[in-house]
């Protein structure tokens, strides 16, 4: 298996939203997307599936070490054998890469956040450094689309932490911070025992509207920017219909997220992906 194949089986694989964003882009973007989304699982899949946080911890520096030995000349995971003919031309630099990395360092060692703001930095890390990144990959000429894409990865990073709750708290992390289950009173131990209650839902309804907010913003945003970025931003878009689909399914559900993992079909997604990509629709 060539890197290339390594990465398109381990995008496809995801069964992600991006992957059908991705579908739509010219082929050498689609194949730095392709590498660097497959980048993201790898490590990302280290904090979900390694059960031994020591264990976990050695793999996220030995991913550490590759990063920088991949950016000295010398990668030798497919998924950077994939990314680095991409990466200058991209702008993609190795902080990029350690800084999502860091992010899932922080699941190691932090299951609570908190504020708002706690949680805020964590998100900057593992969504929105990844909304950089692939806003720079779908040809970014505006140094502005940066606020944009970082606004946007708070929203998706947001939504999937509404969508996660239940499977969160099996794994002993509940992102929703600590403050606000305070301020609508509710206790971790409901969560993690599956308890709905109206407290619950006033606080997922809470956490929804702000990102609904960061939706609005980002899009508010992006009308501001160049038509060249905002052409070339539309598999964001793109990610944001699927996205904000799915958080107004849970909505619609009453926030039954505790005991099951809210989803779209592949179909689905796909046809919301393709009404942005051919008729503009969000």
């Amino acid at each position: 298996m060539t890197p290339e194949q390594y990465v398109q089986q381990k995008a496809a694989a995801s069964g992600s939203s991006f992957y059908y964003a991705f579908l739509f882009l010219p082929r050498e973007r689609r194949a730095a997307i392709t590498a660097f989304y497959a980048f993201c699982r790898e490590v990302d899949d280290v904090v979900d599936e390694v059960s031994d946080p020591g264990v976990a911890a050695t793999k996220l520096a030995w991913w550490q070490g590759e990063v920088a030995q991949a950016f000295a000349g010398q990668p030798t995971h497919p998924v950077m054998q994939a990314l680095m003919p991409h990466a200058a031309l991209h702008g993609i630099e190795a902080q990029h890469l350690q800084a999502v990395i860091e992010g899932c360092r922080m699941d190691l060692e932090q299951t609570r956040y908190l504020d708002f703001a706690g949680l805020a930095r964590y998100c900057h890390l593992v969504a929105g450094v990844v909304g950089e990144v692939a806003a720079r990959i779908f040809g970014q000429t505006d140094a502005r689309t940066t606020e944009y894409a970082h606004k946007l990865g708070l929203a998706f990073q947001l939504t999937n932490i509404i969508r996660d709750v239940g499977e969160d708290a099996m794994r002993g992390r509940i992102y929703l911070p600590i403050s606000e289950l305070q301020q609508f009173d509710v206790r971790a131990h409901e969560i993690t025992k599956r308890e709905y209650s109206e407290r619950f839902t006033a606080l997922m309804r809470f956490q929804a509207e702000r990102a609904h907010r960061l939706y609005d913003e980002a899009i508010a945003l992006l009308q501001t920017l160049p038509k060249a970025d905002r052409r070339a931003q539309k598999p964001g878009l793109m990610m944001a219909s699927i996205y904000r689909t799915l958080l107004r399914e849970i909505e619609a559900d009453g926030f039954q997220v505790l005991h099951q993992r809210t989803s779209l079909t592949p179909l689905r997604k796909f046809w919301l992906a393709w009404k942005v990509q051919a008729l503009g629709i969000l």
